[in-house]
């Protein structure tokens, strides 16, 4: 069973709090800027670990210094408790 979208409330709490987050076509989206294509891949690396130990994939791309993710849990037809999980994470990886 997956799990529900998270109500308005939840998603306007998380983004005061979540600087840099916003909600772009239905999905939780934000672009993260590294020096490098290099850090952006490490990123990108050490992200791809969390987000599969949490059974959880983003949706993202990469050019250069730049990784652009968006986050919705298409069986929930929504953003879920897991989204936010997961960009919580990724907030902390990317320092």
């Amino acid at each position: 069973m997956s799990p529900a979208p998270v109500s308005s409330d939840a998603l306007d709490t998380f983004l005061a709090a979540h600087a840099g987050w916003a909600i772009v076509d239905g999905k939780l989206h934000r672009e993260f800027g590294f020096p490098n294509f290099i850090e952006a891949f490490g990123f990108m690396t050490r992200a791809a670990i969390v987000a599969q130990s949490m059974d959880h994939h983003p949706e993202w791309s990469n050019v250069y210094g730049t990784v652009v993710v968006d986050l919705v849990t298409h069986s929930a037809g929504g953003i879920t408790e897991n989204d936010l999980t997961l960009a919580s994470a990724l907030d902390e990886l990317a320092g």
